[in-house]
């Protein structure tokens, strides 16, 4: 996979992708990844990306004209024909674990970071997705595209030391992901449960789907809508109820 990030602060990025699956992601050649100061692409003589807003209001609007610069460059470099090319913005629609699964089948990204008050209107024609990570603000795109790519990478082949490590993931299956034990088995009193040292695989299956289950119910029911149940969930999720 082939990651460009365009944005006013290319040192934010150093340390993220600098360590841990990120760093390991690319030393294994799974992804290769350019952080571009779309600054260089302004045609003014000093530079500027943004001005003031039409209408009048506060702060500083981001121009079409870098941008747009920015990512024709970048695609006439691509070995695609249709880089999918992602504004990260608080109008847009809510990231989940579907999403990233969706970006991690692609060649190449283009991440649009913005700053200031807000995008020329203009900027959108250009993208073909526009994601938010939730109903708040930050200063800019950067954190937001960060974490996007984290998402993404760790799903690509051979990143992750096994491949099933992601697939039992919280929202990888529909509902969140089981509890989890290590030693010792008693710790201050808090015991490992006895279905995890039986070791028999069958029951530590059940046991680690029916406690996925009691974990959405309890903590986010509103995934449960829709979700299609199997027959040994349906009883399961019975069981749950009553107990509360």
């Amino acid at each position: 996979m082939k990651i460009d990030v365009l944005t006013l602060f290319p040192s934010m990025f150093e340390g993220v992708l600098n360590e841990s699956i990120l760093k390991k992601a690319q030393e294994k050649e799974a992804v290769s990844i350019d952080v571009v100061n779309f600054r260089q692409y302004s045609t003014n003589k000093h530079q500027t990306v943004d001005d003031y807003p039409y209408g009048g209001g506060a702060g500083m609007v981001l121009k079409p004209q870098p941008i747009y610069d920015a990512v024709e460059d970048l695609k006439s470099k691509s070995s695609v024909s249709s880089p999918r090319v992602i504004l990260v913005c608080p109008q847009g629609e809510t990231y989940t674990q579907k999403k990233a699964e969706d970006f991690s089948k692609e060649d190449h990204l283009i991440f649009i970071c913005g700053h200031y008050e807000g995008y020329d209107e203009r900027i959108r024609y250009l993208v073909t997705d526009e994601v938010s990570l939730g109903d708040f603000v930050l200063t800019g795109g950067e954190l937001a595209a960060m974490t996007i790519m984290d998402s993404v990478i760790r799903l690509l082949p051979g990143v992750l030391g096994k491949e099933e490590s992601h697939i039992e993931d919280s929202f990888s299956t529909g509902l969140l992901e089981h509890p989890h034990y290590t030693r010792p088995s008693d710790f201050r009193g808090m015991k490992v449960p006895d279905v995890l040292l039986s070791g028999n695989h069958k029951h530590i299956a059940e046991w680690r789907q029916k406690e996925s289950l009691r974990r959405t119910w309890t903590r986010r029911p509103d995934l449960l809508e829709g979700y299609p149940l199997s027959d040994d969930q349906k009883k399961w999720l019975e069981e749950i109820k009553k107990e509360k």
